[in-house]
């Protein structure tokens, strides 16, 4: 027997047992029976992978057996996939999301959505009371292509008639619903992203949105035509008006951690509200583009007053129970 064999068979026979059963341990896991295996089992997969790694290192650098450094080598792939890498499947981790991780970042950010709300509240009241008292003051608010006719000047009946026309193919709604989405993901996007600087364009970007919300207000309340309206747009402003808010207050809260850090230091604190934020707002550009196709189709195919009502109270029901009122997800 050759020196290389005959201490490859030494070394094999000093330390092959704990490759054994690393590999036992593992073989038991990767068929889908990791329940099986007891506490110390699943601690002892740690300590047996860096044995076996230590022993995959002398064995090269002794230049030991290549058939014995092959095995080795495959079975450290396997535990260092099973230490360090993910053991969800994609369907697990979307499922995982939706149920525990974004909901659970919702939560995290309460204090920045109710000043995102007051925000938005505040700016839409006065913009109404602005327009009320001088309508010039809408256009300052509104722009043109925004308002569409729809605007100090318009008549009553011009008004009304916005709040019920069809739209005859359904090619011409599919258009209008991805210009919806791709422009309100950039007012969220911007409001999440621009955060950073101290909340200052965050602030900005939600108060202007409420100041155009109020302005609307405005002239259709001046006609009589508040409550209409208010069915009209909330059947897609539920899901995209609280998506843009949870986008703006996503934005606060990285402008408010980089502004007061703690112990941390910014660049520590932005980075951690990042994380967060950039949770919130996977789900944000989900609601949006809920929030396209109502916007393009339902609100569209819909003519009654009485069901636009019912799909704006069951959407705002759907967001407030599995964000706010079911039983809190564990982490």
């Amino acid at each position: 027997m050759s020196e290389i064999a005959l201490r490859s068979l030494r070394f094999r026979q000093e330390r092959e047992e704990s490759w054994l059963r690393l590999e036992t341990l593992l073989a038991t896991a990767e068929r889908g029976h990791a329940t099986r295996l007891t506490y110390e089992e699943m601690l002892a997969i740690p300590s047996l992978y860096r044995s076996t790694l230590s022993s995959l290192s002398v064995a090269r650098s002794t230049s030991l057996d290549a058939a014995m450094i092959e095995y080795l080598e495959a079975l450290c792939a396997r535990a260092y996939f099973f230490v360090y890498g993910t053991r969800a499947t994609l369907t697990e981790r979307i499922i995982q999301f939706f149920t525990r991780s974004w909901p659970l970042g919702v939560r995290a950010i309460w204090r920045e959505t109710i000043a995102a709300v007051l925000i938005t509240i505040v700016s839409g009241i006065g913009a109404y009371f602005l327009v009320q008292s001088d309508p010039a003051f809408f256009y300052s608010f509104v722009p043109h292509e925004l308002a569409a006719g729809r605007d100090p000047a318009a008549s009553a009946e011009e008004l009304r008639a916005s709040l019920y026309q069809q739209t005859d193919t359904r090619d011409a709604l599919g258009v209008f619903a991805t210009f919806l989405f791709t422009h309100n993901s950039q007012v969220a996007l911007l409001a999440f992203a621009l955060g950073i600087a101290f909340c200052a364009p965050s602030v900005v970007l939600l108060a202007y949105n409420g100041c155009t919300l109020g302005a609307m207000v405005a002239v259709f309340a001046s006609h009589g035509l508040a409550g209409e309206l208010w069915a009209w747009l909330l059947v897609h402003g539920v899901t995209e008006l609280f998506a843009i808010t949870l986008a703006g207050a996503a934005g606060l809260h990285i402008g408010w951690s980089v502004a007061f850090p703690g112990a941390r230091s910014r660049l520590a604190a932005a980075e951690q509200a990042g994380r967060q934020g950039g949770l919130v707002m996977v789900g944000v550009i989900i609601m949006l583009f809920v929030a396209a196709l109502l916007e393009g189709f339902a609100r569209q195919l819909v003519q009654t007053q009485d069901t636009r009502w019912m799909i704006a109270g069951g959407s705002a029901a759907v967001w407030l129970i599995y964000f706010y009122l079911r039983p809190s997800p564990r982490p």
